[in-house]
C-alpha cells in the first residue's frame, strides 16, 4: 500500500490507498481534517455513505442480483428446515406408540422390635421423617438391586409412617418395576422382602425385627393404613390393575431378520413393542441405521432387540438380550442416530452380562473384527480376546468339541473335568467339583466356556460336577452305615465347613437339611462319613433330603488361578488372566482415563485427581479384563453411583461406590488392606509391584518396585506426610508401561496374600522415569473400613 502524509494551510490529511490488498465488501477511504480554510463539497456517490462529524466516512457497495438471489435461497432453506424439525415434533407427539409405563406395586410392613412410631412421623417435611424415609428406602434399594430383578427394579419410596406412639412401627411403601426388562408378580416381591427378614442373620435389616405376617404388597393400588381406630367410611370397590400375561415364544416374522439364527421370539421387547404389528409400524426408523453404518454389527443388534431370540423357563419362557459389552458397542457407534425415545430404553447397564453360552448373545465376528483392526497375532495366542472364545476355537491345540482352560493354550473334554488328574496350567479344571449353587438347573443352563466357576453364590446346594455330570449331595447315611443324629449332624458340619474353606470362604453360617423339590437330578453321598478324607461315591436318595450351606468373607487377595505353593515364582510380567483380578479399569463416557482397585464387591479405591471438574460425567468401571481392547469372558462392568474422598490431610484417596455388587470369580476379587503401617512397611514390603498398561494399552503388565528414601522423589512431585517413594528394583529399563491415576502399588504379605499400599494421583510415563510417588492407604486403613461397613449395607 502507499501512504501519503500532506500539510498544508492548517490541514493534515491521511490517505491510505490498498492497491494490492485483498478486495472485499468494503473499500475503505478515510479522510481525517483537523482544520481547514476552504471547506470541500462532496458529490454524492452512488453508493451508500456512512458519516459522521468527524469526516470519517467508509463507502460501501450496494448488493448486486447475485447476492440477493443468494440470500433468498439460504432463507427459503432455512424456512424448510423449520418447517421439517416442526413436522418431526408433532409426529413424534402425536403418533409414536406407546411404551408401557412402569409398573407400580404398593407394599407395607410393621417393625416389632428395633424402631418405633413417633408423632413427628405423620408430618413428612420433619427432619425425622425424612432421615428414617431415607434409611429404609436405602434398605430396601440395596435388597432389590442386589436380587435377580436388579435389571427392572427402578427405586422405592417410603409413602408414609403409621403405628401407635412409642409401639410397632408400620412403614407403607412403594417399589417401582420396568415391565420392559423384567416380568414381576407382586408375590416374587413379598418373597424376596420375605427371605432377608426371616433369615437367621439379615443383611439389609440386620438391627430390627419386621412382623413376617405384617409383609402385603400388591400392584396398583395402596394398602389401607392400619390403625387401632376402625373406620367408620363405607368400604368403596377399588380396581386393580392386571398382571401382564406370561411370557410366550411364538415364531419369527421379520422377513428383514430371516437371516438370524433363531426361529422363535417373545413379546414385548424392551422398547415395547407388544407385537410384530407395533414393530413394523416403528421399523423404518431401525433399518435406517443399518443403513447408516454407523456400527459394523447394527443389522444382528436391532434384530436381536426388535425381536429377541426366546427360551424355555421355569415358570414363563423368556427372552435372550444381546450382551452389555455389545449393547454399549452399539451405542457408541449410532447412540447419535438413535430416537431419542429408543435410547432411553437402551438402558446398556440393565443388559446382562455375559456368564456363559446363553446367558446372553454376544458381538458377532469377534475374530473378523480382530483381523480389521490389525489384531490377528492375538488369535490362538493362548489369551482370550472374544466372549465366545471364538479367537481360540478351532485353533491347532483347541478342537471345536473341547473347552478351553482358560489361561494358556490348553483346552479339555468335557468328560475330563473332575477326573482326578490335572490337566489345565492352573488346575482350574479339578477346581470347584464341588460348589454350591440354587439349583442344578443353574449349574446347567449355561453352557460352560471354560472350567471355572461363573461365580462364587455364597449360599445354595451343595453340588458336585463329575465328568461333565452335574448333581445334589445326598444328606443320607450311606448304604449298610448307621449313624446317630449327633455324629450326622457333625459329618454334614465338617463338609459344609471344608466347602467353605475350598470355595475360598472365610466363614460358615449355617447349615440345613432340606427337602429337594427339583426332578431328575443325580446324587451323590459321602463314602466313609467317619474317614479322614471326605470322599464321595454316586448314590439314590430315596427320601430327597440334600444340604443346604451359606459361607460369608470372602478371603482377599489371594491369586486363585495360580496354585498356592507357586507364590512369586512364575509371575510373568504381562499379566495373565487371574493374576490381578481386583484391578479396574475407570471408564468417563466410554473413554478409559483411570485405574482403581477392588476392596470389596460393591467399592473401588482410586484417586479423587480422575473426577475434578467431572461433576457430571457418567463414570463406570470395567472388572476381569487385561486387554482394554478386548472383551473376556469374565468382564463385568458396573456404573459408578458415588464417590467418598479421603478425609486424612495431605491424601488424595477416593473410594466410588458401584451400583450393584459384582460377581465374585477367580478373575475378579477384592483386595487386602494393610493392618499396621510400620510394621507393614518393614517387615512385609520386601516384595511390591506397580500395575500400569502397554504401549495402546495392550495388556496389563507390571513392574517390581521397592521402597525408597522419600528424597530421591523431591524433584518428581511435592510431598506430604501421606506420601510414599518408590524406585524399581530392577532400573529404569524395567520400566515398559504407563500408569493411569488411581493404579495400585501392591505388596505380598506374609500370609502369602496380597495387600494395597499406596494410591498414584497422576498419570505416570516410562519417559517421567523413576522413582515414583504414591498415596499411603495404612493411613487411610480405618475410614475404608469404616466407610464399607457403613455405606455399603
Amino acid at each position: 500500500g502507499v501512504t501519503k502524509f500532506t500539510c498544508s494551510q492548517n490541514i493534515f490529511t491521511v490517505a491510505m490507498d490498498h492497491k494490492n490488498g485483498r478486495n472485499g465488501s468494503w473499500d475503505s477511504k478515510m479522510s481525517v481534517s483537523s482544520g481547514s480554510t476552504h471547506a470541500k463539497r462532496f458529490r454524492k456517490s452512488s453508493s451508500s455513505i456512512l458519516s459522521s462529524d468527524s469526516d470519517i466516512r467508509f463507502t460501501r457497495r450496494k448488493l448486486s442480483s447475485q447476492y440477493k438471489c443468494g440470500c433468498c435461497i439460504i432463507a427459503a432453506f432455512l424456512l424448510l428446515l423449520l418447517l421439517a424439525s416442526a413436522s418431526v415434533y408433532v409426529g413424534y407427539t402425536f403418533f409414536v406408540s406407546h411404551i408401557p409405563d412402569e409398573q407400580v406395586y404398593r407394599g407395607t410392613f410393621k417393625v416389632a422390635n428395633g424402631d418405633t412410631f413417633q408423632a413427628e412421623l405423620t408430618d413428612p417435611s420433619s427432619q425425622i421423617f425424612q432421615e428414617k424415609s431415607r434409611d429404609y428406602r436405602e434398605r430396601l434399594n440395596l435388597l432389590f438391586r442386589r436380587s435377580f430383578i436388579r435389571y427392572g427394579f427402578d427405586r422405592a419410596e417410603i409413602l408414609a409412617f403409621d403405628g401407635n406412639e412409642d409401639e410397632d412401627l408400620i412403614i407403607h411403601f412403594s417399589i417401582y418395576i420396568n415391565p420392559v426388562y423384567v416380568n414381576i408378580k407382586a408375590k416374587d416381591l413379598e418373597m424376596l422382602l420375605a427371605k432377608d427378614i426371616n433369615s437367621k442373620e439379615p443383611i439389609y435389616f440386620p438391627d430390627i425385627v419386621i412382623d413376617p405376617d405384617s409383609l402385603e404388597i400388591v400392584q396398583g393400588e395402596l394398602i389401607p393404613r392400619s390403625t387401632t381406630v376402625p373406620s367408620t367410611k363405607p368400604s368403596t370397590k377399588t380396581t386393580t390393575q392386571l398382571p401382564p400375561p406370561p411370557r410366550k415364544c411364538v415364531p419369527t416374522q421379520i422377513t428383514y431378520c430371516s437371516k438370524v439364527n433363531y426361529n422363535v421370539t417373545s413379546f414385548p421387547n424392551i422398547f415395547g413393542h407388544n407385537s410384530i404389528k407395533d414393530v413394523m409400524e416403528d421399523f423404518i426408523s431401525f433399518r435406517e441405521l443399518v443403513d447408516a453404518e454407523c456400527y459394523r454389527s447394527a443389522f444382528e443388534f436391532i434384530c436381536q432387540t426388535l425381536q429377541p431370540p426366546c427360551k424355555k423357563g421355569e415358570d414363563e419362557d423368556e427372552m435372550v438380550l444381546p450382551c452389555r459389552s455389545f449393547c454399549r458397542e452399539f451405542l457408541s457407534g449410532c447412540g447419535d442416530r438413535l430416537l431419542p425415545k429408543y435410547k432411553n430404553s437402551l438402558d446398556c447397564s440393565r443388559f446382562p452380562e455375559f456368564q456363559g453360552k446363553g446367558s446372553c448373545i454376544t458381538k458377532p465376528d469377534c475374530v473378523q473384527e480382530m483381523q480389521s483392526r490389525a489384531l490377528s497375532p492375538r488369535i490362538c495366542d493362548g489369551v482370550i480376546d472374544c466372549q465366545d472364545l471364538s479367537d481360540e476355537f478351532s485353533c491347532s491345540y483347541c478342537p471345536s468339541d473341547h473347552v478351553h482352560c482358560g489361561v494358556g493354550r490348553v483346552c479339555i473334554h468335557p468328560s475330563k473335568r473332575c477326573d482326578g488328574r490335572v490337566q489345565c496350567p492352573d488346575g482350574s479344571d479339578e477346581r470347584g467339583c464341588l460348589s454350591l449353587a440354587p439349583s442344578v438347573a443353574n449349574v446347567t443352563s449355561a453352557n460352560i466356556v471354560t472350567p471355572h466357576l461363573p461365580r462364587y453364590h455364597s449360599e445354595g446346594f451343595v453340588t458336585f460336577n463329575e465328568k461333565g455330570q452335574v448333581g445334589k449331595l445326598c444328606a443320607e447315611t450311606p448304604p449298610g452305615m448307621k449313624l446317630g443324629e449327633n455324629e450326622t449332624s457333625e459329618v454334614l458340619h465338617t463338609v459344609a465347613a471344608s466347602l467353605c474353606k475350598t470355595l475360598t470362604f472365610k466363614k460358615l453360617l449355617s447349615v440345613s437339611v432340606e427337602i429337594d423339590q427339583e426332578p431328575n437330578v443325580p446324587y451323590v453321598v459321602i463314602k466313609e462319613p467317619k474317614g479322614s478324607q471326605i470322599n464321595f461315591v454316586r448314590s439314590e436318595c430315596p427320601s430327597k433330603q440334600v444340604l443346604k450351606v451359606e459361607c460369608s468373607d470372602i478371603v482377599c487377595g489371594i491369586q486363585t488361578t495360580r496354585p498356592p505353593s507357586a507364590g512369586i515364582n512364575g509371575l510373568s510380567k504381562m499379566s495373565s488372566y487371574g493374576d490381578w483380578p481386583w484391578h479396574t479399569a475407570l471408564f468417563k463416557q466410554d473413554v478409559h482415563v483411570c485405574d482403581g482397585t477392588l476392596v470389596s464387591p460393591d467399592w473401588v479405591i482410586t484417586t479423587a485427581s480422575c473426577f475434578q471438574g467431572q461433576p457430571k460425567a457418567e463414570w463406570s468401571v470395567r472388572l476381569g479384563t487385561i486387554r482394554i481392547t478386548s472383551s473376556s469372558p469374565w468382564q463385568q462392568e458396573r456404573r459408578i453411583v458415588g464417590m467418598v474422598k479421603s478425609p486424612v490431610e495431605g491424601s488424595t484417596i477416593a473410594m466410588v461406590k458401584l451400583e450393584y455388587p459384582v460377581a465374585l470369580t477367580d478373575f475378579v476379587r477384592p483386595v487386602c488392606l494393610p493392618e499396621d503401617d510400620k510394621e507393614f512397611l518393614l517387615s512385609n514390603a520386601t516384595y511390591c509391584n506397580a500395575l500400569g498398561w502397554s504401549r495402546m494399552r495392550g495388556q496389563l503388565q507390571r513392574v517390581q518396585i521397592q521402597v525408597a528414601n522419600m528424597d530421591k522423589c523431591e524433584n518428581v512431585s511435592i510431598s506430604t506426610a501421606n506420601s510414599l517413594c518408590t524406585g524399581a528394583v530392577y532400573g529404569e529399563n524395567d520400566c515398559s508401561e504407563e500408569e493411569y491415576a488411581g493404579s495400585p502399588m501392591l505388596c505380598l504379605l506374609s500370609s502369602a496374600r496380597w495387600a494395597l499400599v499406596g494410591v498414584t494421583n497422576w498419570r505416570i510415563g516410562c519417559s517421567m522415569g523413576r522413582p515414583r510417588m504414591y498415596d499411603k492407604i495404612t493411613s487411610n486403613a480405618d475410614w475404608i473400613r469404616e466407610t464399607i461397613n457403613s455405606i455399603s449395607r
